[in-house]
């Protein structure tokens, strides 16, 4: 199979892509409530002659290939949406209060469109493709809840790869940019800090304990992490992006409840955020008279790219792609005058998959600000380009034929 003759294919299924992706935009889900979603994703999947299996508590995997004996390589997409109201100017806009505003849609109608690819060179396969549709990922839960389920097991797996759309990039749309070897997305945690005090009547302070005096020294005293407890090569980001309490203004509350994340790039600076945001919220609340529990909740770890993956990947995105549509993360920093970091600071649950086995996140660049893709991805305005959509959709498939190829034994 030629790389021409593979791009040829993804072109004729442009039309069954782009419809399968704008009935998922239309359907938005979130978390792992993917009724409509799993349905659709699963029956699509069986009407192409798969197996299609539930993996988890929302998830599902199906197997191309397996005739042959070889390497398993897996393929991965994520379909749930965000609780977000959509105000982009589309057509094809979501109604129901949720958005795909990540990209999800897009990831899985490029795998379903894979899968059909695969499906036609399946005698071809040197090994087998497992293709893995994901739940729960900006909650980040569910791509754990598969592993959990047995999802790199059955048969095992040996290297894995997901790609991400990315709106607003300053590259033509369909270029694909191929994550350098190491950490390029950041551990996240979310957490919830609440402070304990004594309600009273405004006018009487004396009597009470406040909450939010407290809360909001606890606040700023928790960004002194960053300026006096992290050394400058540290990468950290702690947010606080909630904050709760009262209902009168001349009253002074019981409780305060505080909201955020933490983003870092090791687990060592990690665990020392999280242990030392427990000290400074009981230390200051005790130092006002209050008490305070901080309460670590979802998250996942960092995302590893595999070294060698990393490099096989680029070779094959650069045979299959035009000239000037595949770069490394290291061409891109050259081209732009060097040194800039390839890490983001966006959090990926996909990071699960690469504790266990050798991963690679792929981005795709699918919209230009200069032409009307300007609004980022988790805005309500946020559009994505369509045309990638037989570039992803090809990219994953050739991937994972190469891979297997190259890897016989």
């Amino acid at each position: 199979m030629t790389t021409e003759k593979l791009l040829q294919e993804a072109e004729a299924l442009r039309d069954c892509v782009l419809e399968e992706r704008r009935w998922l935009h239309r359907h938005p889900e979130t978390g792992f409530d993917l009724t409509d979603t799993h349905t659709f994703v699963k029956q699509e999947l069986a009407d192409m002659g798969y197996q299609p299996a539930d993996c988890g508590r929302a998830g599902i995997v199906a197997l191309a290939g397996g005739k042959k004996p070889g390497n398993v390589f897996l393929l991965r997409a994520d379909m749930d949406g965000l609780p977000i109201h959509e105000e982009a100017d589309v057509e094809f806009a979501a109604q129901n209060g949720r958005m795909h505003a990540c990209g999800h849609d897009l990831h899985t109608a490029m795998l379903l469109g894979a899968a059909r690819l695969l499906k036609a060179h399946e005698d071809e396969i040197e090994g087998t493709v497992k293709l893995m549709f994901q739940p729960a990922e900006e909650i980040f839960e569910g791509s754990h809840d598969m592993i959990q389920a047995g999802l790199l097991e059955n048969p095992k797996v040996d290297a894995a790869l997901m790609i991400h759309v990315m709106a607003g990039m300053p590259f033509p749309a369909g270029t694909v940019i191929v994550s350098a070897p190491g950490v390029s997305a950041p551990a996240a945690d979310y957490f919830e800090i609440k402070v304990q005090g004594k309600g009273c009547h405004g006018s009487m302070p004396n009597t009470g304990v406040d909450p939010l005096t407290t809360a909001a020294h606890i606040l700023i005293a928790l960004q002194e992490l960053h300026a006096r407890e992290l050394a400058m090569d540290d990468r950290a980001v702690l947010t606080i992006g909630t904050m709760n309490a009262g209902t009168a203004a001349n009253v002074i509350p019981d409780t305060v409840t505080m909201g955020g994340s933490i983003r870092t790039f090791d687990e060592e600076t990690r665990a020392f955020i999280k242990q030392r945001m427990t000290d400074i919220a009981k230390g200051v609340a005790g130092a006002f008279r209050a008490e305070a529990e901080v309460t670590f909740g979802s998250g996942c770890p960092t995302l590893v790219n595999d070294k060698d993956l990393s490099a096989c990947c680029e070779t094959y995105v650069k045979e299959l792609l035009a000239p000037g549509k595949a770069f490394s993360v290291a061409e891109l920093n050259a081209m732009g005058g060097g040194g800039q970091s390839s890490k983001s600071a966006g959090s990926e649950d996909f990071a699960y998959v690469s504790q266990e086995v050798p991963s690679i996140m792929l981005a795709l660049a699918s919209g230009q600000p200069e032409k009307g893709y300007q609004y980022p991805q988790h805005h309500p305005m946020v559009k994505f380009d369509e045309s990638v959509l037989p570039v992803g959709s090809a990219v994953y498939a050739y991937t994972a034929l190469r891979w297997l190829e190259e890897h016989k034994g």
